[in-house]
């Protein structure tokens, strides 16, 4: 996610009117999310519709709460400070009881709930080191890169460019990668049971967030409350909220996508329908790719971006970041020209779309919706994605990026 571990937006005094910029912001944004919500709702159906709100409230959570998966796996890392990683920690257990009971039930209301279940092979291994990488460099992962980019950063919007590139060369070699032999998925609850997998579930997040809470404790001599913890008050519209909120939150949010949706909270999936229209409309026949030579590929050519479930999630996301950051009076363009940070933008969110595709998801759709649907490929996915980012970590002097 994000390149901040977890440096709370700064507080808007009690009081003060927003900034004209800020104002301004807000009420576009507040357009633009009802007439994608209804435009969705109206044209689409009625589910994509609440999908773009769902997302928009996921974008709210993801920046008042600064919740960073990349930012928080490198400052655990260089400096043991644990806070963000346990509360990502928090946020997959519970998913996890919340989620895993209903997919194994496999309805709502008379509605099909399916969970993401990737096979366990090459392209899953790889494609997570390369995302791991990817993250550390880019400065952001999947949902952070989406955040950061409604919040006003020009460089994840080069991030952003740069992933959707990625994301349609991981398509177009798709083929190649998915022709690989595999061991299969393997689904936990669907081979030990509902409760063993929540009690194995919850074990395992449980000691890793003991064994980095005492990692903190013994470099730091105490612990970061992942709760208010005396500083800014939290407020809900404004923020700052702390990483405990954004953790209930986001799970919250995550089980009600599940039940609008069909399926998990997922982000990348969109990233190269987005890549594939632009093509499109600069005359490229993408339609003659293997990929997108089915029939269901072809009706998502020809469609809305609002017909894709998770685009519909992602547009939502980005104006939801929107308003959050204007009501925190933060919203402004933040430009990062040096060649370095550029360089490194533009590989990391290249390494981010190509090692999405091959790896069936990033941090959200893979880590978070790999585990919390009860799959081993998501501790697979989140063990080689840790990994890639133990690497990318070392190369960020290279490109003189801070922290």
């Amino acid at each position: 996610m994000a390149s901040l571990a977890h440096a709370q937006p700064a507080p808007v005094a009690a009081g003060p009117a927003m900034r004209p910029l800020d104002r301004t912001v807000a009420i576009l944004a507040l357009l633009l999310l009802a007439a994608a919500a209804l435009y969705a709702g109206n044209v689409v159906s009625l589910k994509n519709g609440a999908l773009v709100l769902v997302g928009s409230l996921l974008g709210v959570a993801l920046y008042h709460a600064a919740f960073g998966f990349t930012g928080g796996w490198r400052a655990f890392v260089t400096e043991r400070r644990s806070a963000s990683l346990r509360a990502q920690f928090l946020l997959l257990a519970l998913a996890t009881v919340l989620m895993v009971p209903v997919i194994a039930w496999g309805e709502v209301l008379g509605r099909p709930v399916n969970g993401f279940t990737t096979p366990i092979g090459i392209p899953l291994v790889a494609g997570a080191f390369l995302f791991g990488l990817g993250m550390q460099l880019g400065g952001g992962c999947g949902s952070g890169t989406l955040f950061t980019v409604g919040g006003g950063s020009a460089r994840m919007l080069v991030t952003l460019l740069a992933f959707i590139a990625g994301s349609m060369l991981g398509v177009a070699h798709a083929p190649a990668w998915n022709s690989l032999p595999n061991l299969g998925s393997f689904s936990l609850w669907q081979q030990f049971g509902v409760l063993p997998t929540l009690v194995l579930s919850l074990a395992a997040l449980g000691g890793l967030a003991y064994l980095a809470a005492r990692a903190e404790q013994r470099r730091t001599g105490k612990l970061a409350p992942l709760g208010w913890s005396g500083g800014a008050t939290p407020r809900l519209l404004t923020g700052p909220w702390p990483l405990l909120w954004g953790a209930v939150a986001l799970a919250l949010l995550s089980l009600l996508t599940l039940l609008v949706a069909g399926h998990p909270w997922g982000i990348t999936g969109a990233f190269a329908l987005w890549g594939a229209k632009g093509l499109a409309a600069l005359g490229v026949d993408v339609a003659a790719w293997d990929s997108w030579s089915g029939a269901g590929a072809r009706a998502q050519l020809e469609g809305s971006l609002f017909a894709h479930p998770i685009s519909a999630m992602d547009i939502g996301l980005i104006l939801g970041a929107m308003i959050a950051a204007s009501l925190a009076g933060r919203f402004g363009p933040k430009v990062d020209l040096r060649l370095g940070s550029l360089a490194a933008a533009v590989l990391g969110g290249l390494l981010m779309g190509y090692g999405a595709r091959m790896s069936s998801g990033c941090n959200i759709g893979a880590l978070l919706g790999g585990i919390a649907s009860g799959s081993l490929h998501g501790w697979i996915w989140f063990a080689m994605a840790f990994l890639g980012s133990l690497v990318g970590i070392r190369l960020r002097p290279l490109f003189r990026l801070n922290g």
